[in-house]
């Protein structure tokens, strides 16, 4: 695994694009004052990677963040996703110029299949492809996708996915899927690493944020990281998107993360990707 060094430091994608592993999710932030100055709250923190999606309705609060801000765009790494009322292969292609627009950015660092909505999520990644061929995209990847969609998926592929955004937190290890994306060379990424909240009553994690002298917050997000996974904790709290991101200056040990990683039950506090109504989902 590549080494975790600091708040800018990244992981490479399987085309060589590097992805800074840690990153701010604006997922309830409000479109306008509130993501535009967590945006700029995080980017003057040292944070250089934003990820939205359409179906957050502020993509174009994190356009004027990102331009509000004094970072150059290419140093941003920006992310967004095709919603599922979106995806096709024409509807995609129409779905990212709205993002871009909305966004105000000439192209996007890494855009992502929402979730895997069957019957479309091939057409979908056609269209993905065609813009990452037209360099419209740095990179292309999926979310929510389980091993068997990616194995279906890879069947008629031109291009392996980049990432795979997935909820992914202590109690939703799936080792599993985590090692299939790592023998295919799919970045996992991870997302709801607090696990809407029910981390801060685990007495595991107030253990060893007593031992570390961190938060639970911090212990989890540097969980993740020693994991190999890329995470985006979400907050639109300037405290908080600061504190987030202090979590350079310790490392936790083997026997510590094997303690971690024995807390997995197979418990999602998100929707199941093989099992809801796509339509209606709004995350």
């Amino acid at each position: 695994m590549e080494s975790i060094t600091d708040i800018k430091g990244t992981f490479t994608l399987n085309n060589g694009v590097k992805m800074p592993y840690f990153g701010l999710g604006v997922y309830l932030s409000e479109d306008g004052k509130e993501v535009i100055n967590a945006v700029k709250w995080a980017l003057e923190e040292g944070y250089r990677h934003i990820d939205t999606a359409s179906v957050y309705n502020n993509e174009e609060g994190v356009g004027t963040g990102i331009k509000e801000s004094n970072v150059p765009r290419e140093d941003i790494f920006v992310v967004s996703k095709v919603w599922n009322s979106d995806q096709g292969y024409d509807n995609t292609l129409k779905a990212f110029d709205k993002s871009l627009n909305r966004l105000g950015l000439e192209y996007l660092d890494l855009y992502l299949a929402h979730w895997p909505v069957a019957g479309k999520y091939k057409d979908t990644w056609k269209a993905m492809e065609y813009l990452y061929e037209q360099k419209r995209i740095r990179a292309i990847g999926v979310s929510n996708f389980m091993q068997h969609h990616l194995e279906d998926l890879l069947g008629t592929a031109k291009i392996v996915p980049m990432v795979n955004q997935m909820e992914f937190h202590p109690y939703l290890v799936q080792q599993s899927l985590l090692d299939f994306c790592l023998d295919k060379n799919i970045q996992y990424e991870a997302w709801s690493p607090m696990m809407q909240g029910k981390i801060f009553g685990i007495e595991a994690f107030k253990e060893l944020a007593n031992k570390y002298n961190k938060t639970i917050a911090q212990i989890v997000l540097r969980w993740d990281l020693q994991k190999g996974v890329i995470t985006i904790p979400k907050s639109s709290k300037r405290k908080r998107i600061l504190a987030n991101a202090d979590i350079f200056d310790f490392e936790l040990t083997p026997d510590d993360m094997a303690n971690l990683d024995s807390l997995d039950r197979g418990q999602r506090f998100g929707p199941d990707p093989d099992n809801f109504d796509f339509e209606f989902l709004n995350i």
